[in-house]
């Protein structure tokens, strides 16, 4: 048994230790969960903030300690000793002697989180006041980048950390590092044209949330290659903060569905200014399209995007010539239903690819040869590549991680680039989050399973465990009386095995009759049933489950992760299908003795509230529902994701006028609480209010609570707890009668 099993197993036998000395163990409270002064570190306190510095070196974003600013640090991966990787002193010292630089901005300066950082060159780039500033760690000089009005946005630095570029009103710039000399690199950035930066949807649907920077630097570090989005046609939405006693508004443009998208074009610019070569698009001239994937070749002489058609029927994978910006299109993806885009290509050294597509209906990988014929499929089966970590030239050996174990779990492999017999790197289960050095030497593990907080382990890349970076032995679960979470699996009517997961009061008794709490998220592809550390949530289904609640989940099965095959049913048809198995998953849960079927809930966030709202309004089996965020007509939701699934409403009227539970709310059963924030700019507010309309001119009573400066997730600690307050009551008046 070798350590990580070992440790793995520990923390097992810990809790079922725990299990027995039941008498002395804590009850749960929503203090123990939330309360931002007196919640318990029930996740302990994990290693986060991890990123390889070069295959000997990782760096870690020390979190602040009492008395001690957080640091970046600088750790020998092998014996785990670390250092800073600047010297806060030496840096403050540095900034504080630039002319306009105060004490304690060189103070603040030397403590934040850089906006870009070069750790191969020990270069730091940091705001201050509206201006960026560098550090170099190897001399301890600092110097200043910018002088100009606006902020900076957007910053990096250039592969060869000579240059810094940015977002400035919405152009793009660049400045070198030597001298501090800008170059304008677009000239029209306004309120309604991007150059650089992505407005709300496309960083939310198409480049990952939070991801607002839309520019690329070449390998060389000579050209970037960037978007512009143009956002004049698009329709605006209005959000107001009411607390302040001057009401702040935020306008900004959101498409929903059926509205005008940004019109968006793809530019390569000379990073010390020039002319901007536009890559020839013409091929899709007269459509309405997005770009959702750019990348460099690894050699800088191609550069490859990714194009789709509006409603996501196909998707083409482009290569751009960077000197004359004509275009060869490889291969074009289509499926039975929608396409999702899955990251760039992945260059071999011989000019073929790598490619992840979901043809057959599960995500593999492929390989394809430069002039896009495919040569052979990699990997293959009734399971799914989920991550593709890179390719080692040296060996041959493709990283990734997969389900081929367990659509309930993400572990990782590895397979020859020539194909063959995938290689286990793991024999734990759970959760493996990987994370490779630059060489693929090494990666660092992030583990945890349903019972077990976040584990980091080093290993080498064959598997073999190097060293424990961090137990994270989170020992006040031991102090607290948990019941064990019970994995089991549920074929609907059709036979489709979905997976569920039981959490039984600690002192069950198969002779009682339990209410049940349904919790759901439903979207596609969004499994919740996973043996993997639940966190905040999981120990609000504790303290339920403490109260005598059974918690019960259960993955319909668009939202299983069991390849795209499993998803495709719903297409065009939000809701019937999701339900459905809803209902299968109800029947069985129904035939165990111990469950009350007269007091069954349903509860979730977002997808899940929409789930939540078209249970009550479209099945009579549910005592009550807590719809969160939801939304309740997709016709108020963005284009992008909506149209995905959904297509437009002039393609598909009926899947958005019959199946939104709006249209539904006067044939509501059970009762109701809605939740929203009020400042939601992801599902707006809109939906609980339109949905609350039906509702009251239909004379049906509900709840519903609005929360003030909250948005889509909830960043306020005593807003989270009174949201779970607000909760708790509502189960337990209506599911345990109190």
């Amino acid at each position: 048994m070798n350590r990580s099993t070992g440790r793995a197993v520990s923390a097992v036998l810990l809790l079922l230790a725990a299990g027995r000395a039941g008498a002395q163990q804590k009850t749960l409270t929503l203090d123990d969960i939330y309360d931002p002064q007196k919640k318990v570190d029930f996740g302990g306190k994990p290693v986060t903030g991890l990123a390889w510095l070069d295959d000997a070196h990782y760096l870690w974003s020390q979190p602040a300690a009492e008395g001690q600013p957080a640091q970046l640090m600088k750790v020998d991966a092998l014996t785990g000793k670390g250092e800073p990787l600047v010297d806060a002193a030496r840096m403050q010292a540095a900034l504080g002697a630039i002319e306009g630089v105060s004490a304690d901005d060189a103070r603040r300066a030397s403590t934040a989180k850089p906006v870009a950082t070069d750790a191969a060159h020990s270069t730091l780039v940091v705001p201050i006041a509206g201006d960026l500033y560098l550090y170099d760690a190897k001399t301890g000089q600092a110097r200043r980048l910018t002088r100009a009005a606006g902020d900076e946005e957007e910053t990096t630095l250039s592969p060869d950390a000579r240059q810094v570029a940015f977002v400035r009103g919405n152009d793009l710039v660049t400045s070198t590092v030597a001298e501090g000399m800008e170059r304008r690199l677009t000239t029209d950035g306004s309120e309604e044209v991007l150059n650089g930066k992505l407005d709300w949807i496309y960083q939310e649907e198409v480049y990952g949330r939070g991801n607002f920077r839309s520019y690329w630097w070449s390998p060389d570090s000579s050209r970037l290659a960037f978007l512009r989005l143009d956002e004049k046609g698009v329709p605006r939405y209005t959000i107001v903060d009411d607390i302040p006693y001057r009401p702040t508004v935020e306008v900004y443009p959101y498409p929903k569905a059926g509205d005008p998208n940004p019109t968006v074009k793809l530019g390569i610019a000379p990073a010390t200014g020039g002319a901007t070569l536009w890559v020839d698009l013409a091929k899709y001239a007269g459509g309405d399209f997005l770009i959702v994937d750019v990348a460099w070749q690894p050699d800088g002489r191609g550069l490859s995007f990714q194009v789709q058609d509006r409603e996501q029927t196909w998707l083409d994978l482009n290569v751009a010539d960077p000197a004359t910006g004509q275009v060869r299109t490889l291969l074009r993806e289509t499926t039975k239903a929608w396409v999702e885009p899955h990251g760039s290509p992945r260059w071999l050294e011989d000019g073929s690819f790598l490619w992840l597509s979901e043809r057959t209906g599960f995500k593999h990988l492929y390989r394809y040869a430069p002039d896009g014929t495919l040569l052979r499929p990699l990997t293959q089966g009734r399971w799914e590549v989920r991550t593709l970590h890179g390719v080692d030239p040296k060996t041959g050996w493709i990283y990734y991680s997969g389900t081929q174990k367990s659509a309930r779990e993400l572990q990782p492999y590895r397979v020859r680039t020539g194909g063959g017999q995938p290689q286990a790197l793991s024999k734990v289960g759970g959760t493996h989050t990987l994370l490779f050095s630059p060489g693929l030497t090494y990666f660092l593990d992030t583990w945890s399973d349903v019972n077990t907080p976040p584990q980091v382990r080093l290993h080498k890349a064959e598997g073999n465990l190097v060293r424990v970076v961090d137990a994270n032995a989170a020992p006040a679960l031991a102090a607290y009386r948990l019941a064990r979470p019970e994995f089991v699996q549920v074929p609907t009517r059709d036979g489709f095995v979905m997976e569920a997961v039981l959490i039984k009061p600690p002192d069950f008794d198969p002779a009682r009759k339990y209410p049940v709490y349904q919790f759901t998220y439903g979207g596609p592809h969004a499994p919740q049933v996973k043996d993997g550390w639940g966190g905040q949530t999981y120990m609000f289904h504790q303290l339920l489950a403490q109260k005598g609640v059974v918690v019960w989940i259960c993955d319909n099965r668009s939202a299983s992760g069991k390849g795209a095959e499993s998803a495709w049913p719903i297409y065009k048809r939000f809701g019937p299908g999701e339900l459905a198995d809803v209902e299968d998953g109800l029947q069985w849960l129904k035939k165990q003795p111990w469950v009350d079927g007269t007091r069954i809930g349903i509860s979730g966030w977002s997808f899940g509230g929409f789930m939540a709202a078209n249970a009550l309004t479209r099945s009579t089996s549910f005592a009550m529902g807590i719809a969160g965020g939801p939304v309740t007509d997709w016709r108020d939701y963005d284009s992008i994701y909506t149209e995905r699934y959904m297509r437009t409403p002039g393609n598909n009227a009926e899947g958005y006028a019959d199946l939104s539970p709006r249209a539904a709310a006067a044939r509501l059963h059970g009762k109701l609480l809605l939740l929203h924030g009020s400042i939601d700019d992801n599902v707006h507010p809109q939906n609980t209010q339109q949905f609350a309309y039906e509702l009251q001119k239909a004379g049906i009573p509900f709840n519903m609570v609005l929360y003030p400066k909250s948005r889509h997730g909830f960043t306020d600690p005593l807003l989270i707890k009174h949201r779970a307050l607000t909760m708790l009551q509502f189960i337990e008046e209506t599911l345990l009668g109190r």
